[in-house]
């Protein structure tokens, strides 16, 4: 569902975005830095039993992003690099029934995520605030996880490449000609990947409260 509502708003956004390109705007270039904190992690392993499932928790992390855009005055477009970062914190067998306390874990999760973005800005008296909507692409790596009910070398590193999406909303306040403080929350997530060795299956979710500039150009 959320999926769906996340698609919804990117299409509404872009789409009233284009219809007002006719209006004067300009470029810009933002950066933003936070916390992030992922979702347990959850896969289904195929690799013993078509039942077997475990995730993975992690601890907070590192969330930046970069982006190159236009303002059109009232919606925006960009497109934005971003890295996120997890430490992996518990390994936890999830089969029904089974009630095995969590283990402590090792090794880390990161993303590099490639999105087209939108926003509508609503003026409140020098202040903005803002509603946005993204999609694109995700490139997640595991190191040295434990990726299976095997802990065998071979499964512990993985990468993955995924659909991505992201909604949240922001506060923007002007400190300068052409530039201002950004602060926002994104919800972000990935649509569903596998592995082969081992066979393994699952989708990321975040949520990060972020801190950065824009700077008109």
């Amino acid at each position: 569902m959320k999926k769906v509502l996340s698609l919804i708003m990117v299409g509404l956004v872009a789409g009233s975005m284009w219809t007002s390109s006719s209006q004067a705007g300009e470029t810009y270039v933002s950066g933003n830095i936070g916390i992030v904190w992922m979702n347990d992690i959850e896969f289904q392993d195929n690799w013993t039993d078509d039942d077997d499932r475990f995730e993975l928790g992690t601890d907070s992390g590192i969330a930046l992003t970069g982006a190159l855009g236009y303002d059109f005055g009232t919606y925006r477009a960009e497109i934005e690099l971003g890295y996120q970062a997890n430490d992996i914190a518990s390994w936890t067998e999830t089969d029904p029934g089974d009630n095995d306390p969590a283990e402590d874990s090792t090794g880390d999760v990161s993303l590099v995520s490639l999105m087209l973005n939108g926003a509508y800005d609503i003026d409140l008296e020098g202040v903005e605030i803002y509603p946005f909507a993204g999609i694109g692409a995700a490139f997640i790596s595991f190191d040295d996880a434990s990726l299976c009910f095997s802990n065998s070398d071979e499964f512990r590193s993985k990468d993955a490449v995924a659909l991505a999406y992201q909604i949240g909303a922001g506060v923007t306040l002007p400190v300068g000609d052409n530039v201002m403080v950004d602060a926002r929350y994104r919800y972000f997530a990935t649509g569903d990947f596998s592995f082969d060795k081992p066979d393994a299956n699952s989708n990321i979710e975040s949520h990060s409260a972020m801190l950065g500039l824009r700077v008109g150009i």
